[in-house]
């Protein structure tokens, strides 16, 4: 086919990530990024969406999901081409420049590494259900040696793990779609949609406040790229980028369309998550429970598949010179050890939040987590649109994977996202000043490390 690469660096991404297992399959791909989407922004996160935007909280998650959609077909069109741990920190380097492609797999790693502590701390939350007297530090750091244990196995093994792990949520939620279908047009439980002042309670604009939530349900889509550093194949990457976005898309709107419709919106809460809530309201005790260990085994597959994807990033860096080159060695088992230890640090950070503010942690978290997450699909859709305007109608036809909306559903995917990030930033003076000290303290951090890079 036509060459569409434009920088030498392409060529030495293998050389870069060398030592690497490509073991993946295109169901493992699928599921670890399944496996990092549908945990606690879905699961605990929805009861902050529908405290903000009430029932209309449907039309939130559907933009969320084009957004999503726009992401997942730019960056499978990308993987496609240039499969690597590096993943969107790569094409917004060859794409853009140095320092958005530094900032990007930087900021990313920081915020997915921070955020597997909200998958801890929400999985402390849900053990309380069980265990009122235990302390949730206690579970948070089983769970953690748990999870460090899985990652430092092969790449082999870690996928099968995942991927039934992941398994384990996506069929139970798939079933309480339908049982929350069979009780609303059975009659049993009547329909909450206008119950509790109509469908937009909050006002019109409220489903837009609320998108905040929604994207933060649907990140992982992008850990998607991230793994084809450790793909079987390379023909595996377009379905499996298929695979993943329609898999999600189908879930969460069903999901949330059932929740909104059996239990009432100003009964939410972020004690406990409202998956179990719904069953409580319908009166079925037994399944509480069982639904109670689904969403634990949730949050617990996304903190691991999360771990994950932060070590390959870091692992990424350190081969490429934008991280102490001890982060690029790897263990008997082709994992990152070094890399996978210091990504652990969400895990200490978790600690620390849940002991002093154990009421708010979890929101804590996912608000820093977020800056990082949307940051990455923002610089994914930029490198997207460059990418396609540097290519021949010839090239973008020899494409091992093209995105069907094309160069226009980037551009509109990057507005919609840049919006969020915007609304983000500045929806409180906490989160303005807080994102943009973030962001100076990694623009000296490249400043720094873009010299070291140049010295002999």
């Amino acid at each position: 086919m036509p060459s569409v690469s434009p920088d030498p660096e392409v060529a030495q991404q293998d050389v870069h990530e060398q030592g690497l297992h490509h073991q993946l399959t295109a169901g493992q791909m699928t599921m670890v990024a399944v496996g990092g989407s549908i945990g606690t922004g879905l699961l605990l996160g929805s009861a902050a969406a529908l405290e903000v935007a009430g029932p209309g909280v449907i039309l939130s998650y559907i933009v969320a999901a084009f957004i999503a959609y726009t992401v997942s077909m730019a960056l499978g069109e990308l993987a496609s081409m240039h499969p690597a741990a590096g993943s969107f920190g790569l094409y917004g380097e060859l794409y853009l420049n140095q320092y958005l492609g530094f900032l990007c797999r930087a900021a990313y790693w920081a915020a997915i590494a921070f955020s597997i502590g909200a998958e801890l701390v929400a999985s402390a939350t849900y053990m309380a259900y069980w265990f009122p007297a235990v302390p949730g530090e206690l579970w948070v750091i089983l769970f953690s040696a748990l999870l460090l244990v899985v990652n430092l196995r092969s790449v082999l093994a870690f996928g099968r793990f995942e991927f039934w792990f992941a398994m384990i949520k996506f069929a139970t939620i798939v079933a309480f779609i339908l049982a929350g279908a069979a009780l609303l047009f059975s009659g049993r439980v009547a329909p909450q949609y206008t119950a509790h002042g109509g469908f937009l309670p909050k006002g019109p604009i409220a489903p837009l406040l609320a998108v905040f939530w929604a994207i933060y349900a649907f990140g992982g889509v992008e850990m998607l790229a991230v793994t084809t550093g450790e793909s079987h194949s390379s023909k595996d990457i377009p379905r499996a980028t298929r695979l993943t976005i329609f898999l999600l898309a189908g879930v969460y709107l069903g999901a949330i369309t059932v929740l909104v419709g059996v239990m009432p919106w100003n009964h939410t809460g972020v004690s406990e998550s409202p998956f179990v809530s719904v069953l409580r309201v319908a009166k079925v005790p037994a399944a509480a429970y069982l639904m109670n260990f689904v969403v634990l085994t949730a949050a617990l597959s996304g903190a691991n598949a999360k771990l994950y994807v932060a070590s390959r990033l870091l692992f990424s860096m350190g081969r490429t010179g934008w991280a102490p080159a001890s982060m690029g060695k790897l263990n008997s088992s082709g994992s990152p050890r070094l890399a996978l230890l210091v990504s652990s640090y969400g895990i200490v950070t978790a600690l620390i939040i849940e002991n002093w503010a154990p009421q708010q942690a979890f929101l804590y978290i996912m608000g820093a987590a977020f800056s990082g997450l949307i940051f990455s699909w923002v610089v994914s859709l930029a490198a997207h649109v460059s990418f396609r305007w540097r290519l021949s109608r010839e090239q973008i036809a020899a494409l091992p994977m093209r995105s069907p909306l094309g160069v226009w559903g980037s551009i509109l995917g990057f507005v919609l996202a840049s919006a969020a990030v915007l609304h983000t930033l500045f929806a409180s003076r906490v989160n303005a000043i807080g994102g943009f000290t973030f962001f100076v303290l990694l623009t000296f951090a490249y400043v720094y490390l873009k010299r070291s890079r140049q010295a002999p």
